[in-house]
């Protein structure tokens, strides 16, 4: 499973005007994420595509960035954190979709 992620900023979806993901209580609409793409999403690809044993790549990323909603708690001191996410949510969709792989193979 991969994820390459960044946490949330408004202007990755639209809202230039909000800085972070705090007090979103939606996630993106639609299949597409509308922000900008990494580099290293393509590179762990074609790594794998020329692996003599290819391993299975679970990508998540995509899942993960329309979660905005996914992560609005803050630490001690009121520091918003963008690594840590909600439960039940996001990792537990990630889990769901893990467990269903693993059965289908």
């Amino acid at each position: 499973m991969v994820i390459l992620f960044s946490g949330n900023r408004g202007k990755d979806w639209g809202a230039a005007s909000l800085e972070t993901c705090d007090g979103q209580t939606e996630p993106i609409p639609g299949f597409n994420y509308p922000g900008k793409r990494y580099v290293a999403e393509q590179v762990v690809k074609d790594v794998i595509s020329k692996m003599k044993h290819p391993a299975y790549l679970l990508d998540i990323t995509l899942l993960t960035q329309l979660r905005k909603d996914g992560h609005p708690s803050k630490y001690v001191g009121g520091t918003l954190d963008c690594s840590h996410w909600c439960l039940a949510g996001v990792p537990d969709t990630w889990n769901q979709i893990m467990y269903t792989m693993l059965l289908k193979d």
